[in-house]
């Protein structure tokens, strides 16, 4: 049976008044993905007290720190072998079973490149931890020969599963899901978790790991663990139609704002059409005339005027 692990990015925004957000969020969700460790070195009683404070089945991944991917972009040096090492140390302490490797467009993949990350390879001791590698790359596909080595190197490969499949056949999937808003602003609709959950589909698997990021992620995470649950989606708000629309905008819209800041700033949040149904709220706000807008009522106005719902 496939094993559906489902999360985001960290836990430091899931706030809950007067908890632990580590402790609540894994009472939310059973799998977290560790980026503070892509920054910085973080103190391993730091770690320790990440693993006492969740429950024994919840499961991290940890991300290599820049250092290895970014500074010395993979080549076998001290510096990465002591991020690599350290990395380990965590995965240990936090009983992971995934370093997540996240590399650069800019590194160029030259018969030479693919020999010294192929060196690094082979020289790591792991202990069985598997590493996903999200190689990014100014093509659409990483080169053959990239591809060649990480399956040689049993790496699972890391992909967005909302804009395309995984590069290759594996046992274990792994995800990051940003969406297609710049700036990791974005909500997926319904059908985009549908999308994404239909790729997961494909192929047989020991493992599914989905680690939802961007502002709304973890909204996304708990609707899509909803979906696996019970085949449904919750709604998003507790309203449906324009209400809905109203209950987003006034979370944060800054006024007065014309129609094209509006689309914008508000346009990738998800509303309730119905409660069956949902889109993206540009979906309704397409309708507005080219105007400047003072506030809510004056939106909700005009699309109840335009609009029948």
């Amino acid at each position: 049976m496939t094993k559906y692990l489902v999360g985001a990015g960290g836990w430091h925004y899931f706030k809950i008044p007067d908890q632990d957000p580590l402790k609540a969020y894994s009472r939310t969700f059973n799998f977290v993905e560790v980026n503070s460790t892509f920054y910085k070195m973080i103190p391993y009683r730091t770690v320790q007290s990440w693993r006492r404070r969740t429950p024994q089945d919840f499961e991290f991944s940890v991300r290599l720190n820049r250092v290895a991917s970014h500074k010395n972009k993979l080549e076998p040096t001290n510096e990465t072998f002591k991020a690599f090492d350290y990395t380990k140390r965590m995965c240990d302490i936090l009983k992971s079973e995934t370093i997540v490797l996240e590399t650069p467009e800019a590194i160029e993949y030259t018969p030479n490149k693919i020999k010294a990350i192929r060196d690094l390879f082979e020289s790591l001791n792991l202990d069985g931890k598997r590493i996903a590698w999200e190689a990014r790359t100014r093509q659409r596909r990483p080169p053959k020969a990239l591809l060649k080595l990480m399956q040689e190197e049993n790496i699972i490969p890391i992909s967005d599963l909302s804009f395309k499949e995984p590069l290759y056949p594996t046992d274990q999937i792994y995800s990051r899901l940003f969406g297609k808003g710049e700036d990791n602003i974005y909500q997926f609709t319904d059908e985009e978790l549908q999308e994404i959950h239909a790729r997961t589909e494909k192929g047989k698997h020991s493992k599914i790991t989905l680690s939802f990021h961007g502002i709304k992620m973890y909204k996304d995470a708990a609707r899509y663990q909803t979906y696996l649950k019970t085949g449904h989606f919750p709604p998003v708000t507790r309203n449906q139609g324009l209400n809905s629309l109203k209950s987003v905008l006034e979370e944060d819209t800054q006024y007065p704002i014309s129609k094209k800041e509006l689309l914008v700033d508000q346009g990738w949040k998800v509303i309730d059409i119905t409660r069956e149904k949902r889109a993206h709220a540009k979906e309704l706000l397409a309708h507005l005339p080219e105007r400047t807008y003072n506030n809510t009522e004056e939106v909700i106005d005009e699309l109840r005027r335009l609009v029948s719902m």
